[in-house]
């Protein structure tokens, strides 16, 4: 097996890291990363045989459990309760509990309120050049997100600068600083979610929140740790990803010279989840000894699963490199794959299905005013700003 060596704190890197993509899949389909001493896989096929093979999964082998810190205790007691992290038994229950409540029906019945926000958001653009990640991109998922669970649109901010910070927890080179930032993040989105599931049981209304807390299975119901994980959960995956997918998605739509309507968008919002999506690594663990595609993990190996790199493998797309807003649709990974495919990838769709030809159409001369720059983070992957002007 090649070893490469790419730093992923290399500010080319994070500008534009498909070139390392390349170079890695052309040594096969799997290779050592040896900034991450951790096998990766930029290969579609193996990606999806991992995310299928139930002898892979999220939670590590009891062998290989990282020793918790004591400063990040408070962040990894509210991951102990994450369907995110888990495998089953407690995955599924979690899961088929969530599910009871995040149903389809209620997600196609935000449809209107998408539409409704996205014009008014557009309505309050400031004249002349604008941020859209801060006018449109950052603000309409928290806040729909926020609506669908019952939480005060007025807490969006809060939930934002708390999000923001919790998932720093995941980005390569992180420091004391950012994981500081990160524990009085969790801690205070505790203790408020604490108090607004107190009062929702108290108080039952029309919402995500109080569906959780309804939610049976087998006579079984969420506790009420597992109820605020769920919630910071839903609340920061519900939001993290499709900011970043809206800002990478209007930059390629404006750098090559295309639009997207009603009548395209759900064709054009596939490719934009495949050709720049917003999370780059999602790792497996193995949990026996398993060949793949000529590979051998033994149990404990951890894999690096490059979704970005398996949405461009010319195994599966014709010129995968390039944007083609009405390509066929075929299944891409940006919303992982198996037990733990994304639950909120229906909601992720629907917003750009619905915000997207909205803009365009309000806005026919959207333009770029400056060459956009991703933030200096990975493994999420997104704009720094995007800086707009449309008239």
């Amino acid at each position: 097996m090649k070893s490469l060596s790419q730093s992923p704190l290399d500010p080319a890197f994070v500008q534009d890291p498909y070139p390392f993509y390349e170079t890695a899949r052309s040594h096969g389909p799997f290779f050592h990363w040896a900034d991450y001493d951790a096998i990766a896989t930029p290969n579609a096929a193996a990606c999806a045989a991992i995310f299928r093979d139930r002898r892979f999964g999220r939670e590590a082998p009891a062998e290989r459990a990282p020793k918790i810190p004591p400063h990040l205790a408070p962040f990894y007691a509210v991951e102990a309760h994450s369907m995110l992290e888990l495998e089953p038994p407690r995955h599924t229950r979690l899961r088929g509990l969530v599910l009871r409540a995040f149903t389809s029906r209620r997600i196609q019945a935000l449809a209107p309120e998408i539409a409704a926000l996205s014009h008014q958001l557009i309505d309050a653009f400031p004249q002349g050049e604008f941020d859209l990640l801060q006018h449109f991109a950052q603000k309409l998922p928290v806040i729909i997100i926020a609506r669908l669970l019952g939480v005060p649109e007025t807490m969006s901010d809060d939930l934002l600068r708390w999000s923001n910070a919790m998932v720093g927890m995941y980005m390569a080179g992180r420091d004391r600083a950012r994981e500081d930032r990160a524990v009085t993040a969790t801690e205070a989105f505790v203790a408020f979610m604490r108090s607004y599931i107190e009062a929702r049981r108290a108080e039952p209304r029309d919402d995500l929140i109080t569906a959780l807390i309804a939610a049976e299975e087998t006579g079984e119901k969420l506790s009420t740790d597992e109820l605020i994980t769920t919630c910071i959960l839903l609340l920061n995956a519900g939001h993290e990803a499709t900011v970043h997918t809206i800002g990478n998605g209007v930059k390629t739509l404006l750098e090559t010279g295309n639009t997207i309507t009603p009548e395209t968008a759900e064709a054009c919002s596939e490719e934009i989840l495949r050709f720049d999506p917003a999370l780059h690594i999602f790792t497996r663990w193995a949990y026996e000894d398993v060949e793949v595609m000529g590979h051998r993990f033994a149990r404990g190996d951890q894999v690096s699963l490059l979704l970005a790199a398996a949405n461009r493998d010319p195994g599966v797309w014709e010129d995968p490199a390039s944007f083609h807003p009405s390509r066929s649709a075929k299944a891409h990974v940006s919303f992982g794959g198996g037990l733990h495919f994304c639950v909120g990838a229906p909601l992720a769709r629907l917003e750009l299905q619905i915000a997207l030809p909205i803009l365009f159409q309000r806005l026919p001369k959207l333009r770029l005013t400056t060459k956009p720059r991703y933030a200096d983070v990975y493994h999420f992957h997104g704009l720094k700003s995007l800086m707009l002007r449309a008239d």
